[in-house]
């Protein structure tokens, strides 16, 4: 934003009051509410004098603009309306109406056939443009929106201008322009599409083709996506450029009138454009209560209208409710619109997870399971989008858990063309969480991105909404009460004028003299206040089943037939705090949640009434997940081993469909329950899951020791031994992996002692391969190698089965691993190789275990220096797991990707930059396996790239690693990799021949002899 007056330009003033003036010229001719300036300014931080601030920065701008305004003076510009503000512009006053006015004369240009004039139009308007609207203003996200709806303005004119200048022969005219816009979104795929075609148009074919390749490269590392169609049509323009032709352009057609909702004529614009946009995503946020599902059932139903498929998801709050409860509703509902015989195909299919729980699908199923059924969501979504547009709305997004707020992502960063995914969430009342903040900032990057934010309603608006709900007239004074009292709530204003209706008053004086508070509490406890105990026993009953109540549920809880459960409902109904669900018979909804949250806090008898919830599911055969939330809040009431069984399948079944959060949380419940009532058998199953379940995402080191211990001592005490060692293994695993060598030694060495006791082979190949691995921890190669040769043949007999034992299967199959890494090291590393390709065989499409194959396989490429072979594990791994869930394991195939491009000149210094981001936030802290390796491989990442400086560091840090860890697996390499930066920076070849005799005599005492190898070449061509 800059001013200027009579040539001079002006400082707009102090930062609030200069972003205060922003706002009422993106909005000009527009007027904003004091209340949402207010809002727009301070946010959540707003002081208790803000109006009378507000007042101030409006006189000093006025004052600015006109200073011989007297004091009190209103001026020509910035004029009070209502209870706000607007900026009323003087002709070619204001860059963004001129911008909107040279628009709107080039579409009527086009409109008239008159191209080159309306390209003329384009061309000004474009140039007016300097930077994104608002840059260089702090604002928070609140008004991020309003400022970002002008920049979608500019995208729009830009491709538009691009096309009609291509037709017209002059793509040359809007360059500068889309080069701008392109900088401003570098993911929006319809302007670099445009930049990308108007360049080739221009005959810069060259760089087009690069820019297509950046755009390519940008969208898969941030979005994780590949280019969309329309960036496909322009790379195509690049390679087969094609006689431009001249168009006529449809015209624009008015969207149908719908019912007005009150004070949301521009968010419902907003939102209808986007509907018909074809595809994208659009987040509507706001306070409870402020009218976010209202908006999108009025969009919805245009859309639905205009023949496009609109089904719902909506997320329950309370840990009882079942994983990726939203999209089992959204991806029956899609289903459902399919003819029978294609439903039963796709129902077939990996989405049987989702839409069918207890199918039998495995336990625990990995990230591969994962993203192979949000895979099948997505394709399943664009099958139907080909024959009909599609809406996908998932409402309440505050509650969901984070597998379904990850399918949500995944949907919104591959949506197919023809659907448009839209999400509505509390901004309070709760704060959303730290995953739904993680895919909000996800989505506020992707094309297409929208997010409307829904303030309260002004006194007008309370008195309009009053009136549609009651069908009175509150007066004036009526209506600026209820706004008071309620703080222009929508949903409060409804509560509040119902109750004051229905007492037959609705006057000034009866507002007044209510006992009907602000908060939504007060109101529901005011109207359920009346309800004699057999209703208010049903309400608290409904309330602790969820915001949708079944009404098969809530009679059985009840102990009550269908029959009378309806009566009971009646007065529930007619105070509007239950209803009947739209479209469905079978169930009563509560009218908002806040409603259903007020009734629950103030139930008592809460343990009593959740075991009556608990046996009703339990009877009808529900989901585990809901069961088991009924008992673990029932308390002591609840038999311990009935709720402990409970939470075990809960975990299992929430596995199952890939939530794997959820399942910890279950599993942890599980066995602090059957911990405390001594079932010695359900906590060790509990356990045993839970292990797994931590391991497979961070390896062990994040395991609580303490659990691993006690879990080892119930096997033992149950005369399990293999369970015990697993656990005992598992400790060590957690020890050894987060470089704790002096209390891994331990382990290991009590493993060793337990298995050479042992008759078991595999408790004994648990202690050979311990202590194996600890050998090479501290450096010993060939002790390594033999111990695990020893363990490796055992284990790889008497292998568990994944899908029987997830735990023992786990561990075993470091065994293999680990021995092809020490036989690479030890010299024979086309054994190595061999040995892991029948892995790499064995191993199939499973996710986690491609992902242990190609953590060890990257890492003996590496050090072996082969940059081809390194690069092909690395590829094969992250294909699997793209998403990155495995973050320990998975970080080496990352690591070892950016190594591959560094010493193969592809850009050496940014994959050494990427490394070193890697290693610190992945290896780090805390600090795990293999970090002095890693930076080892780091320094001679540096090397590839001439920086010296920062080899060295890379280097010197990996020296320090060795000291303060012991972790000497790699040291023979870092001495070589020193060697090789003396000769970099040009000492004499003595001093670079001595220090690589040093890296191969240490290398051959431990008989480390790839480094030895390795050294010993370096040496021989010092010779020649």
């Amino acid at each position: 934003m800059r001013l200027w007056r009579d040539g001079v330009e002006l400082d707009a003033g102090p930062r609030q009051q200069a972003y205060l003036l922003a706002l009422l010229l993106a909005r000009a001719g527009k007027p904003i509410s004091t209340s949402e300036l207010i809002d727009l300014i301070w946010d959540h931080d707003v002081p208790a004098s803000a109006v009378n601030i507000l007042q101030k920065y409006v006189g000093a701008l006025r004052r600015l603009l006109e200073p011989a305004l007297p004091l009190r003076g209103t001026g020509s510009y910035l004029q009070r309306r209502g209870n706000g503000y607007f900026f009323a512009s003087a002709p070619g006053m204001l860059d963004v109406v001129t911008f909107r006015e040279l628009v709107a004369a080039a579409k009527a240009g086009i409109a008239e056939r008159r191209p080159d004039a309306a390209l003329d139009r384009y061309v000004e308007a474009l140039g007016i443009w300097h930077g994104s609207a608002g840059e260089g203003l702090a604002h928070g996200s609140t008004a991020m929106t309003i400022f970002a709806a002008l920049d979608n303005e500019f995208f729009g004119a830009c491709v538009a201008a691009a096309e009609l200048a291509m037709a017209q022969g002059q793509p040359a005219r809007v360059l500068r322009s889309l080069h701008l816009a392109a900088r401003m979104a570098p993911l929006h795929e319809n302007v670099q599409a445009s930049l990308i075609s108007a360049l080739a148009a221009a005959g810069q074919q060259a760089e087009a083709l690069s820019m297509f390749g950046t755009v390519r490269i940008r969208l898969a590392e941030e979005l994780g996506i590949d280019p969309g169609p329309v960036l496909v049509a322009a790379h195509r323009r690049v390679l087969e450029p094609v006689p431009a032709v001249e168009t006529e352009p449809s015209p624009d057609h008015a969207p149908p009138p719908a019912a007005r909702l009150v004070g949301r004529d521009d968010e419902l614009a907003v939102l209808r454009q986007a509907l018909a946009g074809g595809s994208g995503l659009v987040i509507v946020e706001g306070e409870p209560g402020v009218g976010k599902t209202r908006l999108l059932e009025e969009a919805g139903a245009e859309a639905e209208r205009r023949g496009a498929l609109v089904v719902w998801g909506r997320c329950l709050a309370g840990d009882g409710t079942p994983s990726m409860w939203p999209w089992l509703q959204v991806v029956g509902a899609v289903l459902d619109s399919l003819p029978v015989p294609a439903r039963a195909d796709w129902q077939a299919s990996e989405l049987s997870r989702l839409v069918e729980p207890d199918s039998g699908t495995p336990l625990l199923p990995d990230n591969g399971a994962r993203f192979r059924l949000f895979e099948r969501a997505v394709a399943l979504v664009g099958h139907v989008s080909v024959r009909r547009p599609v809406v996908l709305v998932v409402d309440d997004l505050q509650w969901a858990d984070v597998a379904s707020l990850e399918l949500f992502s995944h949907l919104a960063a591959r949506l197919p063309g023809g659907t448009v995914i839209v999400g509505a969430l509390r901004d309070r009342a709760p704060v959303p969480g730290s995953e739904l903040a993680r895919m909000l900032a996800a989505a506020s990057r992707l094309p297409g991105h929208r997010r409307i934010r829904l303030g309260q309603l002004g006194p007008d608006e309370v008195a309009e909404l009053v009136r549609r709900e009651t069908g009175h007239n509150p007066g004036p004074g009526a209506a600026r009460s209820i706004h008071a009292r309620t703080a222009g709530n929508p949903f409060f204003v409804r509560e509040l004028s119902r109750f004051l209706a229905d007492n037959g008053e609705l006057s000034e004086d009866a507002v007044a003299r209510t006992g009907v508070p602000a908060t939504v509490r007060d109101v529901v406890r005011d109207r359920i206040a009346g309800l004699d105990d057999d209703a208010g026993e049903l309400l608290q009953l409904a309330a602790l089943i969820g915001r949708d109540v079944d009404l098969a549920l809530l009679a059985r809880a009840a102990r009550l037939d269908l029959q009378a459960c309806l009566d009971g409902l009646e007065p529930l109904e007619a105070l509007g705090l239950l209803e009947p669900s739209p479209g469905d018979p079978y169930t009563f909804r509560f009218a908002h949640d806040l409603v259903r949250e007020s009734v629950a806090g103030s139930t008592p008898r809460l343990t009593q009434l959740h075991l009556r919830v608990a046996d009703a599911l339990e009877r009808m055969a529900a989901e585990d997940e809901r069961l088991a939330h009924h008992l673990w809040a029932a308390g002591p009431l609840a038999d311990p081993a009935r709720t402990a069984g409970a939470l075990v399948r809960a975990g299992r079944s929430a596995g199952k469909k890939s939530a794997i959060e959820a399942a910890s949380r279950h599993l942890r419940a599980a066995a602090q329950v059957a911990r405390a009532a001594g079932l010695v058998e359900l906590e060790l199953s509990a356990l045993a899951l839970l292990t797994a379940v931590g391991g497979m995402r961070a390896g062990y080191v994040g395991s609580a020791l303490e659990m691993l211990e006690r879990a080892e001592h119930l096997a033992r005490d149950l005369g399990r031994e293999r369970e015990a060692t697993d656990f005992l293994f598992s400790r060590w695993a957690a020890y050894a992996q987060g470089i704790q060598l002096d209390h891994a030694g331990q382990l290991a060495g009590r493993l060793l002692a337990q298995g050479e006791m042992s008759t078991d082979p595999i408790v004994r190949a648990y202690g050979q391969h311990a202590w194996g691995m600890h050998q090479w921890g501290i450096g010993n190669i060939g002790e390594a190698f033999r111990y695990l040769s020893q363990s490796t043949s055992t284990m790889r007999d008497d292998m568990a089965r994944r899908d029987e034992d997830l735990l023992r299967h786990d561990l075993q199959f470091l065994s293999p691993v680990m021995l092809a890494l020490m036989t690479g090291l030890h010299g024979d590393v086309d054994g190595a190789r061999a040995l892991l390709d029948r892995l790499e065989a064995a191993a199939g499409d499973d996710p986690y275990v491609v992902t242990v194959w190609a953590a060890f396989a990257v890492t003996l490429a590496a050090q072996a220096g082969d940059p081809a072979w390194a690069l092909r594990a690395a590829e094969r791994g992250i294909a699997l797991d793209p998403e990155f869930s495995f973050v320990f394991f998975g970080s080496y195939q990352r690591l070892a990707r950016c190594w591959a491009r560094a010493v193969t000149g592809d850009d050496p210094a940014g994959a050494a930059a990427e490394a070193q981001g890697i290693i610190a936030v992945a290896l780090s802290d805390p600090p795990r396996s293999v970090l002095a390796t890693w930076c080892t491989l780091l320094g001679e990442m540096w090397l590839a790239a001439g920086k010296l400086d920062e080899a060295a560091d890379a280097l010197d840090r990996a020296d320090l690693l060795l000291d303060a860890y012991g972790e000497r697996d790699s040291e023979g390499l870092l001495l070589l990799l020193k060697a090789r930066l003396t000769q970099a920076r040009g000492a004499p070849s003595a001093a670079v021949r001595a220090a690589a005799e040093r890296a191969r005599t240490l290398s051959v005492e431990r008989e480390a002899h790839l480094f030895a190898h390795r050294a010993k070449r370096l040496i021989a061509d010092l010779t020649e």
